[in-house]
């Protein structure tokens, strides 16, 4: 758990770094999604062809959710507000999904937490700590941790810190952190999703294969809508070359995981909704 968390802040400090350089967030999404797809096609198509069964359209439309809420709008929105916040906080953001995950499935019926129970007011309020932690993250920027001995210098490093994470834009803290906890939300609905999909089609790399073709799809629809600039396609550096081809394998093993520990629990979200913590969009 520890590596994979530690896996994960790489991906967040590489995409943050090529997001400042002015790298079209959704160019991203799409060669990540793009490219995890196709190593995943022919290793889902030998493992799983004799047992996969015919894609109907009820799967193919719980598929198609799936990359929408769990691949497109969470890294268009976790990304977004990567560009606004540094990558630390947006990686503080990330500790709210299993709470997510536990309010949405009392909202949709799936969790019940009964208050009489000890372990029921337990988890509420475990809930409540946790989202009233991320509120102030949104709202409170803190001090900086510095040896500083005087106000004017503090001021100074204050105004600095303002600087440091867009030359184009100027930071905007509370924008940039409700767009990270609203892809965090996303992201919990997936996991909703996830548990139906692992029900009727229990087959972890076909539904990820499948999924991240269509959330390429997806990603792509949405970035030529928002911007028609063909030159934004084109990754320059290798250091945006690197950070995709490495997100793709921590995006590939995120899925398979998370698929693999539905199958293996079919009833319901007691058993993920405390390890999707470390496992990002």
């Amino acid at each position: 758990m520890v590596v994979v968390n530690f896996a994960f802040a790489i991906v967040n400090v590489l995409f943050k770094k090529i997001l400042d350089q002015g790298t079209n967030s959704m160019v991203i999404a799409t060669y990540r999604l793009s490219t995890s797809a196709i190593f995943l096609a022919p290793v889902s198509y030998y493992w799983e062809r004799k047992s996969r069964p015919r894609l109907t359209a009820s799967i193919f439309c719980h598929l198609f959710l799936g990359a929408l809420f769990g691949l497109t709008l969470t890294q268009y929105l976790f990304l977004k507000g990567l560009e606004y916040i540094p990558a630390t906080f947006a990686c503080a953001f990330l500790n709210t999904v299993p709470v997510n995950t536990f309010i949405l499935a009392l909202i949709f019926g799936i969790e019940k937490a009964r208050m009489t129970s000890k372990a029921g007011r337990t988890k509420v309020l475990g809930a409540l700590i946790c989202m009233g932690g991320a509120v102030l993250l949104i709202f409170y920027k803190g001090i900086p941790l510095t040896n500083s001995h005087s106000i004017a210098a503090t001021t100074d490093i204050l105004n600095h810190s303002d600087t440091m994470i867009s030359g184009k834009k100027r930071q905007r803290w509370v924008v940039g952190s409700i767009l990270s906890l609203a892809g965090c939300f996303m992201w919990s609905l997936w996991f909703l999703i996830q548990a139906k999909i692992s029900k009727s089609y229990p087959f972890q790399y076909s539904s990820t294969a499948l999924m991240s073709f269509l959330g390429a799809v997806q990603s792509a629809i949405l970035s030529l809508s928002i911007e028609r600039n063909l030159s934004m396609w084109i990754l320059r550096t290798k250091l945006e070359i690197l950070s995709v081809l490495y997100a793709v394998s921590i995006l590939r093993v995120a899925q398979i995981n998370v698929a693999s520990l539905v199958s293996v629990d079919t009833g319901g979200l007691k058993h993920y909704r405390f390890t999707c913590s470390y496992r990002e969009s």
